[in-house]
């Protein structure tokens, strides 16, 4: 027994009642992984029983499903082909395997009908899409050794996964449950979400050890898919026909011990800086002249204990603040040679340079004081000056060698 293809223009039309039955999926939706074929048709087999597929009954087949025409629970013949296909008691299998992999054509071999005529036949698709939107939550929190703080953490993540079934017949024998019209994925996930949390925390100790901050975890859902795929699709193909598609991480949170040694290190980080910090310690005192003007005993009061307060550490505060102006200067010093180093033919900057204007200043005859080689009252041009000459890094000199760089005076 097999299918061969119908002829569309024999389906559709006047022509459609010559079919004995026409089988279509019965409700599948995008978290429907199996379902029955139901009869959409019945014209000349109206005394059929229900467990037989007539001779020369069609069957529809739509994209992203896969049919399977099975005999007491075996595979018979199968299509992953949109379609119509018509059903010959006469024919060996057809097996059109569509973009599936010959993996499907292996496990047919395996479980096929043992070359009897069968007397009982059923239709079932399998939904080839991606099956998406399955909710996992890690129960207890996994541990994550986070190079940066040099500390184990924990964390739990929460979010949403997908599955594709590559090996129909692998998926229908090993997961599908026997007599079964309908699953839906919540229908067989209790298991395999345990193995998919199982691998989810093998996955993230991996980001661990390649270095990965705790706090980037959650923006690395597509390679999180990538190490969950390394760990478990090989086992899940093999043994079930389907695998990890994608991992989506909503939510990453911290156990209470990991939020104080991460907000410890951050804090630290922070008052590394010495502008952080002096901005802190002004900032501290500006608070404390602020409680004291509000003191409940009068402002008088408040300022009293605060100067006392201040004569008892402003000395400390001083010194602080001292050490944290003299580490921003070494700060600015280093970038300065960094940038020096990095730019070692660029022109330094001299105190007496013009930039391109007239070196001095000098006195029109209208009266205007201008720096310019015309005066911008009345347009008249700079008289010149007897004995003076500029150098080329614009200092204006009298005698025979620049008094800024040390230039000879140009050879008139």
């Amino acid at each position: 027994m097999g299918i061969i293809r119908a002829a569309a223009q024999a389906v559709s039309g006047s022509l459609a009642d010559q079919w004995l039955e026409v089988y279509e999926p019965d409700d599948m939706g995008e978290r429907t992984v199996f379902t029955r074929g139901v009869k959409t048709r019945n014209g000349q087999n109206r005394k059929g029983t229900e467990d037989t597929v007539s001779n020369g009954s069609v069957i529809h087949v739509y994209d992203n499903q896969f049919m399977m025409l099975v005999d007491g629970g075996k595979v018979i013949d199968y299509t992953a082909e949109p379609g119509y296909y018509k059903v010959d008691n006469s024919s060996l299998p057809s097996l059109f395997n569509g973009q599936l992999k010959d993996t499907v054509k292996e496990s047919f071999s395996r479980i096929k009908f043992g070359g009897q005529t069968p007397a009982k036949q059923k239709v079932f698709y399998i939904n080839l899409q991606e099956i998406k939107g399955i909710k996992f939550g890690t129960r207890n929190p996994v541990n994550y050794f986070d190079n940066f703080y040099n500390a184990e953490l924990f964390l739990r993540a929460h979010g949403t996964y997908s599955i594709k079934i590559t090996d129909p017949i692998r998926f229908y024998v090993e997961v599908i449950p026997r007599n079964a019209g309908q699953v839906e994925i919540e229908d067989i996930n209790e298991q395999y979400l345990a193995e998919f949390l199982e691998a989810l925390q093998s996955a993230i100790n991996q980001m661990s050890a390649d270095g990965i901050r705790i706090s980037h975890v959650a923006s690395k859902s597509r390679e999180l898919g990538k190490y969950m795929a390394d760990t478990l699709d090989e086992d899940w193909n093999r043994m079930r026909g389907m695998e990890i598609q994608a991992v989506g991480i909503a939510s990453v949170s911290y156990d209470e011990k990991s939020k104080e040694l991460i907000n410890m290190r951050n804090e630290g980080a922070m008052l590394g800086d010495p502008l952080v910090r002096e901005g802190y310690l002004q900032g501290h005192m500006a608070r404390g002249m602020e409680a004291a003007g509000s003191n409940a005993n009068g402002a008088m009061a408040g300022f009293m204990g605060m100067g006392l307060g201040l004569q008892a550490g402003g000395s400390a505060m001083s010194a602080a603040s001292a050490a944290n102006m003299q580490q921003m200067q070494m700060q600015n010093q280093n970038m300065q040679q960094s940038l020096n180093m990095q730019n070692p033919d660029a022109t330094q900057f001299h105190p007496n340079q013009n930039m391109g204007s007239s070196p001095v200043d000098w006195t029109c005859e209208c009266g205007a004081q201008n720096s310019g080689r015309f005066c911008p009252e009345c347009g008249k041009a700079q008289p010149k000056q007897t004995g003076t000459w500029t150098c080329s890094c614009g200092h204006v000199n009298n005698g025979k060698f620049c008094s800024d760089c040390g230039a000879p005076k140009p050879v008139q």
